[in-house]
């Protein structure tokens, strides 16, 4: 039985690592992960690890083949993947003192076309945060590339005062609910 993960993320990777699976192939979906004007964050993450997990299966229907998205939301505000310095200073001062969520939906493509799915959601309490906290998270460049442009298994980790929910969600993948999804649709596992 083949596994594919529609993702190109190396924390994925290593998350899956930790339930003892090793992608057969690793092949990142290419699709639109644009936020149609009022989709909510849940329908998003939802949808989007959805469409990978689709796009990858049209593609190998005999593999199993494994897609998610994580989507950090302030209210019903999706924050961007950071890419510039701008931006994680906005989503920064946006976070800071408040409450938010991290989403990740997952989504299996099983041999024979069904596609089974599953939501995790996280709440996140981070603490004020001071311009200079701020700039000392900027200069380690852990953010670049990330949901809500911070790692909380980094440096992002001193500024969230509580967690509630998968730590491993927050990462990029929860794994309880991930092995719970591989083994029953009877993906091989220990």
């Amino acid at each position: 039985m083949r596994l594919i993960l529609a993702s190109a993320s190396p924390r994925r990777i290593d998350l899956l690592a930790r339930i003892g699976v090793t992608p057969d192939a690793v092949m990142p979906a290419e699709i639109d992960e644009s936020v149609p004007k009022g989709e909510l964050p849940r329908v998003h993450a939802s949808r989007l690890a959805r469409e990978k997990a689709a796009a990858i299966a049209a593609r190998e229907p005999d593999a199993f083949v494994l897609a998610a998205d994580t989507v950090v939301a302030v209210g019903r505000r999706i924050l961007p993947k950071v890419e510039d310095e701008e931006t994680l200073r906005e989503c920064m001062r946006l976070l800071s003192g408040r409450r938010h969520r991290v989403m990740t939906g997952v989504a299996l493509a099983i041999p024979g076309g069904q596609i089974r799915q599953r939501l995790v959601v996280t709440m996140i309490g981070m603490k004020g945060l001071s311009k200079q906290e701020i700039d000392f998270y900027a200069a380690h460049g852990e953010w670049q590339g990330k949901a809500g442009g911070y790692a909380l298994q980094g440096y992002g980790e001193v500024y969230v005062r509580h967690i509630a929910g998968s730590y491993s969600n927050v990462v990029g993948l929860p794994v309880a609910e991930t092995r719970m999804l591989l083994k029953s649709a009877g993906y091989p596992l220990a």
